[in-house]
């Protein structure tokens, strides 16, 4: 009789229905890492975050705070609810104030977001370059930010998209490298500086 090899760790990855994962699956799978998101009904898992990813949020969070009217919160990395298989986790997002019905609320609807912000990353460029666009944008979400680390120093880029009501995809109406300056989901001026980095 042979016995059976043991291992210190061991851990069983969830195996995929055949027609992939839904919403309701994404909030009641035991042990999912945390900031798990759903994209095209298959679970995407996050890699750990540069130095960039995580201070460049802190100044996009606190410079649209600083403005941001009654009517609208802003929140960072929450579930955005877009349809029964996709419910990505935008970095950023601006929602209406109604939305938010207490303190364990876990995600929001696509209906309730003005603004998406994603902060490019190595392992997510192209998912927030091109797949989440195009789901923000066919979810209506009327706002959408990307943002970027360019150049040999290393500064922030953010590129401003507003959703053409005509065609259901966004359009580009600015691109922001020392100070971000726009009047809408309302009016919004925010040093993306490097030197505005470096101070967090």
């Amino acid at each position: 009789m042979t016995a059976e090899p043991t291992t210190a760790h061991s851990s069983r990855w969830p195996v995929p229905p055949q027609d992939g994962y839904t919403v309701d699956d994404l909030f009641t799978l035991p042990d999912l890492p945390p900031h798990t998101e759903l994209i095209d009904g298959s679970l995407v898992f996050v890699s750990p975050q540069r130095d960039f990813h995580s201070t460049m949020i802190d100044l996009l969070v606190t410079g649209l705070r600083s403005t941001a009217p009654p009517e609208v919160r802003v929140r960072r990395e929450m579930t955005v609810v877009l349809d029964r298989r996709n419910a990505p986790e935008p970095d950023v997002s601006v929602v209406r104030t109604e939305a938010i019905t207490g303190l364990d609320v876990t995600r929001y609807q696509a209906a309730d977001v003005l603004l998406a912000v994603e902060v490019v990353s190595p392992d997510s460029e192209a998912r927030d370059r091109e797949a989440k666009p195009h789901k923000y944008a066919t979810a209506g979400i009327p706002h959408f930010w990307l943002v970027e680390m360019v150049g040999t120093d290393q500064h922030p880029v953010v590129r401003v998209y507003e959703l053409d009501p005509v065609t259901k995809a966004y359009a580009l109406t600015g691109i922001h490298h020392d100070r971000l300056k726009t009047g809408v989901p309302f009016p919004v001026d925010i040093d993306v500086s490097a030197d505005a980095l470096k101070e967090l």
